[in-house]
Parts: structure tokens; sequence; C-alpha cells
């Protein structure tokens, strides 16, 4: 990313204290400001929810502009359920933990273990010793050469878009979600337990108003259009030419915010839908700013417009991002690979 934030190696404000003084401001939430912000997208997706139930009845093509509008206000429903995981949202924590229950449940979502990953996924955004958690599988180049035929081939495939953007997302939140992870307290495995108890209900009772048929085919399209949006989304965060990755020694916790997270700069009825997390370089500076204060906040002080933007259409070209090349501090495709075997069979020891 062409940016000068401050003449550190690292790339971190040369003021440890300014960006923490400039963040605090827009950490207060507002109850008014969270309360519309619920009512503009819950009811609009339940009304866009029925809406697919009834033109079912009259042509599945009807369905599907309808799942793509559900999807885009799921996407923002899991905004405001991420924002009350790291406790943002409301003032209120009990306020933030109902919320994030019932927003979970609307996005397939355990609100504890989902936050227990996520806030490992926060500590550790761009530290190449403690990927893993929360995050998204990315090898070194070094690590894939050194890898056995089956371990790259499962990452090949973990990598390819198909995978990544349409099964990915919905195997994750329809089934990998209903399980607990292996670490987890038990307080977040039994938020899992309940969650997966709270869903089973509110599919019987949906279900048995709408039928069973109709109420899986919306759901399961509705969660596949919001998934791969999602998927997409976190994907361009952190995967994009110029991100910042080092190792425990060189690793800032701000320069891995403002070089380590895009600024994703999207038209304003995406970036609505969105719920301004394309302002990702703000949000990993200060996980306690509630989306709706993220834009104020971003245009509060030059340190942050310094950081580049990412459009819609530059982002396109991040598919072809798979490895880390620790050696050029940069992310490269697999076609890398067969420049580096090329360079190395016409080098002078190579004819030896």
């Amino acid at each position: 990313m062409a940016n000068d934030l401050s003449s550190t190696p690292t790339g971190a404000p040369a003021d440890e204290t300014a960006w923490k003084q400039i963040v605090l401001q827009y950490q207060k939430p507002s109850r008014w400001r969270a309360l519309w912000q619920i009512a503009d997208t819950i009811v609009p997706y339940v009304g866009i929810w029925f809406l697919m139930y009834l033109s079912l009845m009259v042509s599945w093509w009807l369905v599907l502009p309808l799942a793509l509008l559900a999807g885009m206000f799921l996407v923002r429903l899991f905004i405001i359920f991420h924002d009350c995981g790291h406790g943002s949202y409301f003032k209120s924590r009990q306020a933030n933990d109902v919320m994030g229950f019932a927003t979970g449940l609307l996005t397939f979502t355990p609100f504890y273990q989902w936050r227990w990953d996520h806030a490992i996924h926060h500590a550790t955004s761009g530290h190449l010793d403690k990927r893993g958690t929360g995050d998204l599988w990315t090898l070194t180049v070094q690590e894939y050469l050194e890898s056995s035929r089956w371990k790259r081939f499962a990452y090949r495939l973990a990598r390819n878009p198909i995978v990544l953007f349409v099964i990915a997302p919905l195997v994750v939140m329809v089934i990998k979600q209903r399980f607990p992870s292996r670490n987890a307290d038990k307080r977040e495995r039994l938020s899992v337990y309940w969650m997966n108890v709270a869903i089973f209900g509110m599919a019987a009772g949906l279900s048995f108003l709408f039928g069973i048929v109709p109420y899986l085919l919306i759901q399961l399209t509705v969660l596949a259009v919001a998934g791969s949006i999602g998927f997409w989304l976190f994907y361009v965060q952190h995967q994009f030419e110029g991100v910042y990755w080092e190792r425990a020694e060189q690793w800032d916790y701000a320069a891995a915010a403002l070089k380590g997270s895009s600024f994703y700069k999207l038209p304003k009825i995406l970036q609505w839908f969105s719920g301004n997390i394309g302002y990702h370089h703000i949000h990993h500076l200060s996980a306690r700013i509630p989306n709706y204060n993220l834009e104020r906040c971003h245009k509060a002080h030059l340190m942050f417009q310094q950081v580049k933007p990412l459009t819609l259409s530059a982002s396109f070209r991040t598919l072809t991002l798979r490895l880390w090349d620790e050696q050029h501090k940069k992310l490269v495709g697999f076609r890398h690979l067969k420049k580096m075997r090329n360079q190395h069979s016409h080098s002078p020891q190579s004819e030896h």
C-alpha cells in the first residue's frame, strides 16, 4: 500500500498516542442510532423474506432478485452482530449480548464462540507466527513449496474462488458453526449448543407456518447469498496488494491495522449494506468504534486518509493473490512459483 504513515520501519504512526486520542472520540455508542439501524435492517429483511415466500407461488425467477436483496440485508444484520461481539454497538454489555444472540440466530452464528474466534483474529492480524484462528488460510511461498502434494492440493482447492465464495460460506454457516471449537471454553461451547436449539426452534416454527420445502429454499438461498458476500468482504479486507504481514519481532499493532486491513471504498449503497465495514483499517485500529462512527473517524485525521483506498473494480484483481512471499514482503499468485523455477533453471549454478 503506497502510503506514508510515519517514519518508523513498521509503518506505525510516529506519535504512538496520536491515533489513540483520535479514535477515543468515536468509541461512544449511540442508542438511537443503533436502534434506528436495527429497525431499518430487520424490518425490510423480514418483509423481503415474506415476499420471497409469496413469489415462490408465482415463479422462482421472482425469488432470485429478492434473495439477493435479502442476502444484502442479512450482511448488514451480521455487521450489527459483529459490533455486538466487540461490545461497541450499545453502551450496555447486556444489550450487546441480547442483540448479539438475536442477530446470531438470524445469521446462524453462535455469539460467544464467534466473539472468541474474532478476538483472536484482531489480536493476531498480520502476524505471521500466529495464523490459524479467525483468519483465511494463508501459506508463505516457502511453506507451500515444502508441503506435501496433498496439502498443496488442499490449499489450491481452498483458494479456488468457487470453493471460497460459493461452497465454503454455506458449509461454514450451516454445518461448521453447529460444532464448538476444540479449544473453546465452557461458555463458548454452550453458546453453540444453545444457538443450535434456537435455530432448530426457529426452523420448526417457520416450516410449520410456510412449509418445510419453502422454508429451506428461502433460508438456504438467502444464507448462500449473504455468506458469499460476507466471505468476499473478509477476503478483500486482508488479501490485497501491499498488505502487511510480519514475524513476531517486527509485528506492530497499529501498522497491522492501518497497512494490514484495507480501506475498501465502495459505492454509497454498498457501503450502507455492508455497514461501513469497508473502513476496515479504522475498525482494526479500534474495534470499540461502532460501525455507524467508522466513516466519521476516518475523516477526522489525515493519518487515516493517507491509507490508499481499494476500489470495487480494483478489488477483483486480488483473486490472483494466493501466497505470501516473505523475501519480497508481498502476496503473490501461483504463477510466481513458475517464475521462480524458471529463474532457478537459468541461474549459473543450475548449469553446473
